[in-house]
């Protein structure tokens, strides 16, 4: 996202801030930076919300203050922003249902005969864990071969997925096939399965990081879905300039996703 705001930066000779937590889940973190660029009075904030709910207040306060918002990656809660009265904030994002079944499909798609598989979860009530989880499960219910046995979070984290799915191994060992909503997940299971010598066991993840390139290359992993995440951040920051200066830009804007696999 930063390489993308940054061609954007360089295209329209502007000011831009990369402000970042520490984690996805750094919550707090990024409502205080927030907070501070408020402080700073930014004329535009392009934010991805690590929660759809938690970022809408103070959001709201940064557009009262005048800061146009353009919202990127998560979908900030509608009924929350109704409700506190955020509005004519323009969403950016890939479509992260269809994202996720192209990526669960892939993996469904080699399953021909019973299958147990497991879907590791997003951080629950984020838009986007929740459309991923939606795509994984419309994917495997399309094949009869499958049987969900397990669906369980992870909150988005390597060191938690490996804790999760060494538990729901040790309930259901003939685990067949894993969807994980990230690749940050998907790279703690394969550090579970590489601990336990598992190795057929196929493996969907989301977000096409370069380890799990690799690892896809390595035969350690399936399929993964490239969110073109510096699309998303070079339009985001275009549309806050475009905003600031008195045009129109679209309620919402879709990014195709692209399938990276073995």
């Amino acid at each position: 996202m930063e390489k993308g705001a940054r061609k954007a930066q360089s295209e329209l000779g502007i000011n831009l801030l990369v402000k970042t937590g520490a984690k996805e889940t750094s919550i707090e973190q990024q409502i205080a930076i927030v907070e501070e660029l408020i402080n700073e009075k930014v004329d535009a904030i392009v934010i991805a919300p690590g929660s759809s709910i938690d970022l809408v207040p103070v959001l709201k306060k940064a557009q009262d203050a005048n800061i146009k918002i353009v919202n990127i990656d998560n979908k900030l809660d509608k009924q929350q922003s109704e409700k506190l009265g955020l509005r004519n904030v323009p969403f950016i994002s890939v479509d992260n249902e269809k994202g996720a079944y192209l990526s669960a499909k892939f993996i469904s798609d080699k399953i021909i005969k019973p299958t147990n598989v497991v879907i590791i979860e997003g951080i629950r009530g984020a838009d986007n864990a929740e459309q991923r989880k939606i795509g994984a499960l419309k994917a495997f219910n399309e094949n009869k071969n499958i049987k969900i046995v397990g669906s369980e979070t992870a909150n988005w984290k390597i060191d938690e997925a490996n804790v999760v799915i060494e538990k729901i191994f040790k309930k259901e060992p003939s685990i067949g096939a894993v969807f994980c909503a990230n690749d940050m997940m998907a790279l703690g299971v394969i550090e579970y399965l590489n601990k336990v010598n598992k190795q057929d066991v196929l493996i969907a993840g989301f977000d096409a990081l370069d380890e799990v390139k690799s690892a896809i290359k390595n035969k350690k992993m399936n399929v993964t879905i490239d969110q073109q995440a510096d699309i998303q951040g070079h339009t985001g920051v275009k549309y806050a300039i475009d905003m600031l200066n008195g045009k129109e830009v679209p309620a919402e804007t879709m990014i195709d996703a692209k399938i990276i696999s073995d």
